[in-house]
């Protein structure tokens, strides 16, 4: 079944990157082209950059963004060495970059790509396949301590220590192999009360799993360090996150680069030299619209953040 892309916050996107239809804009999460194609409709003699870890989701886009492909760069890589890529590619200053840190859906739809934990398939969950570890090198040989981490870190499950146990226990038996036996392993280690919550049990643990596989927080943070460089004065930076991890990470980047100086407050004067190098548009960020939401329910938990370079 031919998935329909619906890009969250697409407007608020656009209109945050104040595009220049001549300007050099980067895409670092190209999904499957939604926030592209519109960037692309308003370029004239521009040129887009694109980069994604999946190249399933290059291919697609590839389809979707034919009739522009000749002011497209399409790159397979992780957004994390964009200083790399720019490096390679002779870019030193951009007039925009954006990036947009939700799952795409197709992955999670794909039963072969082992995100879900409503569908049985082999433990994977990369988003590149070309990277060597997998979700089941994770579940399978991480230490009990390293497991409990990921789990209450990176999915805030209270859970994660009675779940961490039950995985060891059940592996030092025989190796967990599929999603829906890790799904039923979390289930059987959690108390009844949380069994008859609204959402799904294991929803918390997979995503932790997920986020360490693909060291996505890491990614999160080396991209807003390397970012912020590589814009030309006026340019944008404009970053959609949809969880707490995620935006915390880049309100915390950009705040840095708005601040400047980072001289102790008790310092009577600047020694540091360091000025601001951007403007936050709007401090406090952005969240969809209730109309959206309720067109797309995936919208409520977004949040978008935006800084022009000074």
């Amino acid at each position: 079944m031919e998935y329909v892309h619906r890009p969250v916050m697409l407007e608020e996107c656009i209109q945050a990157l104040n595009i220049r239809p001549g300007g050099l804009y980067l895409d670092g999460t190209l999904g499957r082209g939604g926030h592209a194609e519109a960037i692309l409709r308003r370029l004239d003699g521009g040129r887009l950059v694109c980069i994604d870890r999946d190249e399933a989701a290059l291919e697609a886009a590839r389809r979707r963004l034919e009739p522009w492909l000749n002011r497209v760069t399409l790159i397979h890589g992780n957004f994390q060495d964009l200083e790399t890529i720019c490096s390679d590619l002779g870019l030193k200053a951009l007039d925009g970059m954006l990036f947009d840190l939700g799952v795409s859906s197709p992955q999670l739809d794909d039963p072969a790509r082992g995100f879900s934990y409503m569908r049985d398939a082999p433990l994977d969950m990369r988003m590149d396949r070309a990277q060597a570890l997998t979700a089941r090198e994770v579940v399978n040989l991480w230490p009990e301590e390293q497991l409990k981490d990921i789990l209450w870190r990176y999915g805030e499950e209270r859970y994660a220590p009675a779940i961490a146990r039950a995985i060891v226990r059940r592996r030092e038996d025989r190796p967990i192999e599929t999603t829906l036996e890790l799904a039923e392993l979390i289930k059987s280690a959690m108390p009844a009360a949380a069994l008859r919550e609204k959402q799904h049990p294991a929803k918390r643990s997979f995503q932790a799993v997920r986020i360490a596989v693909n060291d996505e927080l890491g990614a999160v943070e080396r991209m807003v360090a390397q970012a912020v460089p590589l814009l030309k004065p006026g340019g944008r930076l404009v970053v959609l996150t949809f969880h707490s991890l995620e935006d915390r990470i880049v309100k915390t980047g950009l705040a840095r680069w708005a601040r400047g100086c980072t001289c102790p407050p008790d310092f009577p004067v600047c020694v540091c030299g360091k000025t601001p190098q951007v403007r936050l548009l709007p401090r406090r960020g952005r969240t969809a619209s209730p109309e959206e939401i309720g067109e797309n329910p995936r919208a409520r938990s977004a949040r978008l953040r935006a800084a022009e370079k000074l």
